[in-house]
């Protein structure tokens, strides 16, 4: 089942007419998401791809599409403006794909959607898939197995290796969520955790976080007070050198908090196992599973 996304969503491309969006668009209608439009200022009444619409404006598409999603691939100095154009025209989801966004852009963002009924995944995120269900962003659907494991990451590239090797591992994913590595961000760690609490199809979930800030050690606290299913984890920059700005604009270690060391403290302490190595990520969902007693049992299904 997987949660925000099914077969049923149907989602605009902001952007639609520019190289990478297009690019992406190809990949999400080969994985079987029901793209039903595209928003380009000045380019409304085209079509691409053989057949989808080109509208002027948000209003305009969803008007005509009934779209509930929108992904957004449009520069930085403009993704500010088309996320709060989506939730003035009320859309259940949109999903930021764009990077390098000012942070002085996401505070006005942030405060424009308090009270609004848009939830917002990214920006600089890969997006989210439900397994061969819906796919709305650059996640790599070719790597996806539909099983029970659900996967929520603030690195990009992680997410894909993490998928991967629950893939091989025969356990799948029911849905992926890349939150992305901004310090403002729409969705974190504990909104996708009290979802995938609440979803019958996934029996677990693996963590991806890294350097910076401290969702993680909130998300810690969050599984060891609420969690109903098993939870492993991986903490990248385990090495980064002292002192050194690595990786997201999020990455930022200050004060002395924020390291990598500080979230497996945390991690461990709510009794959460967490893979060494990008290599063991896995194995370690593997053992967690098998720690809770539900390994067994999801290798049959």
């Amino acid at each position: 089942m997987g949660i925000l996304i099914d077969k049923e969503t149907r989602v605009l491309v902001q952007g639609i007419t520019g190289k990478q969006a297009m690019f992406h668009t190809k990949n999400m209608l080969a994985a079987g998401t029901k793209i039903v439009g595209g928003v380009t200022p000045g380019k409304g009444g085209q079509t691409v791809l053989d057949g989808i619409p080109v509208f002027n404006t948000m209003q305009e598409a969803i008007k005509n599409t009934q779209a509930n999603a929108s992904v957004i691939f449009v520069p930085a100095r403009f993704a500010a403006d088309s996320i709060m154009e989506a939730v003035e025209a009320e859309i259940e989801l949109v999903v930021c794909i764009s990077e390098h966004i000012p942070v002085q852009d996401m505070l006005r963002v942030r405060a424009y959607m308090q009270g609004k009924k848009t939830r917002l995944i990214g920006p600089n995120c890969p997006g989210i898939l439900t397994a061969e269900a819906c796919n709305i962003g650059i996640i790599p659907a070719k790597i996806q197995k539909k099983g029970h494991i659900g996967i929520v990451s603030r690195s990009g590239t992680l997410t894909y290796e993490a998928m991967h090797q629950m893939s091989i591992n025969g356990l799948g994913e029911t849905t992926v969520i890349g939150i992305g590595g901004d310090p403002i961000k729409g969705t974190d760690f504990i909104d996708c955790l009290k979802l995938f609490n609440a979803d019958d199809d996934t029996k677990a979930v693996f963590m991806i976080g890294e350097i910076g800030g401290n969702a993680e050690e909130k998300a810690a606290q969050w599984i060891k007070e609420n969690m109903k299913k098993p939870v492993a984890a991986f903490i990248s920059g385990q090495f980064a050198p002292p002192g050194k700005r690595m990786g997201h604009a999020g990455a930022i270690i200050s004060g002395g908090h924020g390291s990598a060391a500080d979230k497996i403290k945390a991690l461990h302490a709510a009794g959460i196992m967490t893979a060494d190595t990008v290599s063991d990520i896995g194995d370690t969902m593997v053992k967690t599973l098998k720690k809770a007693g539900i390994y067994a049992t999801l290798m049959k299904k």
